[in-house]
């Protein structure tokens, strides 16, 4: 079969996190659920942010995106996984596939770039209050907010047309509940070397350097709180940027350890398990995090509540 000829192939077979009959209305009914939660607790946070004076701030506008690219992050899989399961069926089309993959790091690259600039901001915040408000204004907030989101559409569609020259010899099966580029390329039966490539680099450029500037930021962020010399500073500022720090380890601390895994194991099922955490469970908890830890969404959720009761 030639690059690129797909007349023999029309469907991939999605394997899900487990075979077993009994399992399913289980994994249905906690899938649902973690979905719902993950939906109600980022559009919250959108419609807090979006109807509080006080949170019209680079960081909420931020983290407004970040709910929405969260929202988007978890359909791109969650949906298709308990149709396939409420249909008994494990099929998804070749089109299907390619976009779910297409989409799929679409936010991805886009939540990492989100997290690095809501760190960037905190560091103008905390190390250089009096610049904040000069350089973190509205329009270079849009322009970044902008540029993040060309860089998502444009890299994914790269590595989306690098996949379109695969070929599949028949109906191949994926031992994961998604169509995720890195479990899609091993099965192709033609060259896949410049997907390789591409992949690795891809890892480099677009994980490595948005988590740099974290790092960055927060040493210089952790260097700043130890110079102050009262203790209730020291808790002020940290509270500060306290809970993006926690979705960042979050986000990043269970990406990692997937990959990690996988490498050190090389056991697709489990490997299928593990992205859960960072594909669906840390995108339902980014909302909690934000509303537990944060005293201005707290009191914007109390006003958003009142207000819709006081309506009714």
């Amino acid at each position: 079969m030639e690059p690129g000829n797909h007349t023999q192939f029309s469907k991939f077979i999605l394997l899900g996190l487990s075979q077993e009959a009994d399992l399913q209305p289980i994994l249905f009914g906690l899938f649902l659920s973690m979905y719902l939660i993950t939906l109600s607790g980022n559009l919250l946070i959108i419609l807090a942010t979006i109807t509080d004076s006080h949170l019209h701030t680079p960081m909420y506008f931020f983290l407004s995106n970040l709910s929405f690219c969260d929202i988007c992050f978890t359909s791109t899989t969650v949906p298709k996984m308990l149709l396939n399961i409420q249909t008994q069926s494990k099929v998804i089309t070749y089109e299907g596939c390619l976009a779910q993959i297409y989409f799929f790091l679409l936010f991805g690259e886009l939540d990492t770039f989100l997290l690095s600039v809501m760190a960037y901001d905190r560091f103008m915040a905390i190390c250089h209050p009096l610049h904040y408000t000069v350089i973190m204004n509205p329009q270079l907030c849009g322009v970044a907010l902008l540029a993040f989101w060309i860089l998502s559409i444009l890299e994914p569609l790269l590595r989306a047309l690098l996949a379109l020259r695969l070929s599949f010899c028949m109906d191949v099966e994926i031992p994961h509940f998604f169509c995720e580029i890195n479990q899609v390329v091993p099965l192709a039966c033609s060259d896949t070397l410049f997907n390789v490539i591409e992949m690795h680099l891809t890892a480099g450029v677009m994980g490595v350097i948005p988590f740099s500037g974290i790092l960055y930021s927060y040493s210089r962020i952790i260097s700043s709180i130890l110079r102050i010399t009262s203790a209730r500073g020291k808790y002020k500022a940290f509270s500060t940027c306290g809970s993006h720090l926690s979705v960042v380890f979050l986000f990043y601390g269970t990406g990692l350890g997937v990959r990690l895994s996988s490498g050190a194991t090389h056991n697709s099922k489990a490997s299928a398990v593990a992205s859960v955490m960072y594909t669906v469970v840390t995108p339902m908890l980014n909302p909690f995090i934000y509303s537990l830890r944060n005293e201005d969404i707290k009191r914007a959720l109390r006003r958003l509540f009142s207000t819709a009761s006081s309506s009714e």
